[in-house]
């Protein structure tokens, strides 16, 4: 199993047309979800267990790097963490509150 198939299918149920201030909220809120993650990533592999990094070359911690950018951006794409979800939510109902 690789990990990005993991998290989950890359489509999920359809949805219905968004106007283009929720289009922008979507898109902001799942922007968040994948800073997010890319942090956690990286204290993650900030973390020191004491033992020698094998490879620790710099080419290989810019791969890591980029890496752990490319799966931030999947996981916050399908909303694998939810953070995405619930910022959307949180934030649309004051969007449809100032609509309505």
């Amino acid at each position: 199993m690789s990990p990005l198939s993991a998290i989950g299918p890359a489509s999920g149920p359809a949805t219905p047309e968004l106007s283009p201030e929720r289009a922008e909220l979507r898109k902001a809120a799942r922007g968040f979800e994948a800073i997010f993650v890319r942090r956690m990533l990286e204290a993650a592999r900030a973390a020191d267990f004491g033992g020698d990094d094998v490879m620790g070359a710099g080419g290989m911690e810019q791969f890591s790097a980029m890496r752990d950018e490319h799966l931030a951006d999947i996981a916050a794409e399908r909303s694998s963490f939810g953070i995405a979800d619930a910022i959307e939510a949180q934030l649309s109902a004051r969007l449809d509150h100032r609509e309505g």
